[in-house]
């Protein structure tokens, strides 16, 4: 894959916007093939368009944003969720034939399989599934045990499909974007109080649990490495790994299927 932004460069450039981020990546999908971004934001709080749906959202946005932690929309479906320090985001986008709804899970399969593959160089096995009360659940958490052996969340993901024409014809192909995030060294108290407080002001009943979610450095048994030097590894393992990804044959696994 074409890496096109490095979370690492990220303490001199200016701070992302998840809606800005997700277009240029679907734009680099377009002009250059199969692309990644392993990208970071400052603290903030992100909600899918749904949310703007509330009377009230103008004016909780204005309050949290007052406090320091602004609210950004994005293009993707799912809940809200936390960004900021020890948190990364791995988005991945290609070309791809067909209806979004054939190809959905197979997507998402993959994006996992991948945040997998970084997780297996830090020792921890993960697989994808729902976990109860963490912000932003879905089928296709990527979930890991500790020494208790009990399920949490340590990544979440989206997904978005934007359909666009082929070389100024009638012709249109879909161009496909998954993402995660990665909860690699947050505080995951304050993050899970953050998103109650949003939801809470909201008049939404949505509540989350705080033992539902993980970071790697917790998994890791709390290592002596400095957190952000846990950081700058998982960068590392994630360009390494992204950048020999190719996207899955995705006719070629449901025909499989059948």
């Amino acid at each position: 894959m074409h890496i096109i932004s490095l979370a690492e460069n990220a303490a001199g450039a200016p701070a992302l916007n998840q809606a800005r981020q997700d277009e240029s990546l679907l734009q680099a999908a377009i002009v250059h093939g199969p692309s990644a971004s392993v990208w970071q934001m400052p603290d903030c709080l992100v909600v899918p368009r749904t949310y703007r749906t509330s009377a009230n959202f103008p004016e909780v946005s204005n309050h949290f944003s007052n406090r320091g932690l602004p609210i950004e929309v994005r293009h993707s479906g799912g809940g809200v969720v936390p960004q900021g320090k020890g948190i990364l985001n791995i988005s991945l986008a290609w070309c791809q034939a067909g209806k979004p709804l054939a190809y959905s899970d197979t997507a998402y399969q993959f994006l996992c399989a991948a945040i997998g593959r970084i997780l297996s160089h830090f020792n921890i096995a993960s697989q994808a599934q729902a976990i109860e009360g963490s912000f932003c659940d879905g089928r296709f958490n990527v979930a890991s045990s500790g020494t208790d052996g009990v399920m949490k969340k340590i990544a979440g993901t989206a997904q978005l499909w934007r359909q666009h024409r082929i070389d100024n014809h009638a012709d249109r192909q879909q161009v496909v974007l998954v993402h995660a995030l990665l909860l690699v060294a947050c505080d995951i108290s304050q993050v899970t109080a953050q998103a109650n407080a949003l939801e809470r002001a909201l008049g939404h009943d949505k509540r989350y649990k705080t033992d539902a979610a993980t970071t790697l450095y917790t998994l890791m048994g709390n290592p002596s490495t400095d957190r952000n030097d846990l950081m700058r590894q998982v960068i590392q393992a994630s360009i390494t790994e992204l950048a020999a990804l190719m996207p899955p044959q995705m006719e070629a696994v449901l025909t499989s299927q059948l």
